[in-house]
């Protein structure tokens, strides 16, 4: 599931998509999940990004550490998405009720959701395999462009295999380079 970064030792949930798993490479179609947000409105995925590029970030949930540490990290910089039109959505296994008050500790204005009821965990391929008792997502991030397609992938079983915020920063630009028509500067 990587792509270029770091990846996980073989006994990880990434070593190898189960049977009937989605394909989450670069370039593919990501899918359009419909899962309800922190505040259980329902919610999909290609209705979050409206038309801006994206950070899908999978977590743990809010008992890890390492998920606290990487989420903080993302609310610093969730001011520069707003102002450059891109969207940061997380989603983990916690349910509504936790993901609000987690959002809310964080100090968090992107999106949550939740799929406490695992809907989409078999078919992403992301259960994180060494974790057998709460059976939650594998970290991973994906770039993607508006239509949801996926520009870079991050394989974050170990923590130096998350996006750093450079790196973000650069996919953001690299993906809003290419969808904006308006980003070169236009000569008279």
């Amino acid at each position: 599931m990587t792509d270029g970064n770091t990846s996980a030792p073989a006994t990880t949930a990434s070593a190898a998509a189960p049977e009937g798993a989605l394909a989450l490479e670069r370039g593919a179609a990501f899918p359009d999940l419909d899962l309800p947000d922190h505040t259980g409105r329902s919610r999909r995925l290609s209705e979050l990004a409206g038309g801006d590029p994206v950070a899908l970030i999978f977590s743990r949930g809010w008992w890890c550490p390492k998920e606290q540490r990487h989420l903080r990290e993302l609310v610093e910089l969730q001011d520069e998405f707003e102002v450059a039109y891109s969207r940061i959505v997380v989603v983990s296994i916690d349910p509504v009720e936790v993901q609000a008050a987690f959002r809310a500790g964080l100090g968090a204005r992107f999106t949550f959701l939740s799929d406490a009821d695992r809907k989409w965990l078999p078919r992403l391929g992301l259960l994180e395999a060494t974790d057998t008792v709460h059976e939650p997502y594998q970290p991973a991030a994906f770039t993607l462009l508006p239509d949801l397609s996926v520009h870079r992938v991050y394989d974050g079983y170990w923590y130096w295999g998350r996006p750093t915020m450079e790196e973000l920063r650069r996919d953001m630009r690299e993906i809003s380079r290419s969808v904006r028509a308006d980003w070169e500067l236009r000569r008279a």
